[in-house]
């Protein structure tokens, strides 16, 4: 059975929006070190999972970036790995190595776990996130945190819970960001 992590960028006090680089005036901080983390977590993932406007998202951005100096592994990889995208509106075939997920989504994301045996990483943190949250698909959560309080944008965790959390791993990287794992610890019932 497969894992499935939620990757997802978000300042202090949560939100994850639009997060443009710091020097263009967004909250998102960057450093090298974080950068080589960022393509070491990729190149240890088996697959990506998507909603419709992450891949959408990402599918006009990572092929452009095939020889843009300094992302060239980042996007070979990016580009390479296989990608399930679960979507009510999109018809197949996709494009970017992608795999439409048919009938209820829920259900097709159960049975993907089951049946795939490594880690799906799902960079998402709208809609989407908040369905696989919500339908307790999600087994880890890997969250980095800009340095930053930012006044707008949506939230992920608001309105979600109570779901207990075990950390596995801390990272502060020279920039200020903050790498956080955490591990859904299984409720035991009463």
């Amino acid at each position: 059975m497969g894992r499935l992590i939620i990757n997802v960028a978000m300042t202090v006090n949560g939100a994850f929006e639009a997060p443009a680089p710091e020097p263009m005036g967004g909250w998102l901080v960057t450093d090298a070190d974080s950068m080589e983390a960022g393509r070491e977590m990729w190149q240890a993932a088996d697959a990506m999972l998507l909603g419709r406007k992450t891949y959408e998202g990402l599918a006009a951005a990572w092929p452009q970036l095939a020889d843009a100096p300094g992302f060239e592994a980042y996007a070979a990889r990016m580009n390479s790995m296989p990608k399930f995208v679960a979507s009510r509106t999109l018809t197949a075939p996709l494009e970017w190595n992608a795999t439409l997920l048919g009938g209820d989504m829920v259900d097709a994301i159960r049975h993907l776990k089951h049946e795939h045996p490594g880690t799906l990483i799902a960079p998402s943190a709208g809609e989407f996130a908040r369905e696989l949250i919500a339908h307790d698909l999600v087994d880890e959560y890997w969250i980095t945190v800009s340095p930053y309080l930012w006044a707008n944008g949506p939230r992920l965790f608001d309105g979600i819970g109570p779901i207990r959390l075990e950390p596995t791993g801390t990272t502060i990287y020279p920039s200020g960001l903050v790498r956080l794992s955490y591990r859904r610890v299984p409720q035991v019932e009463a």
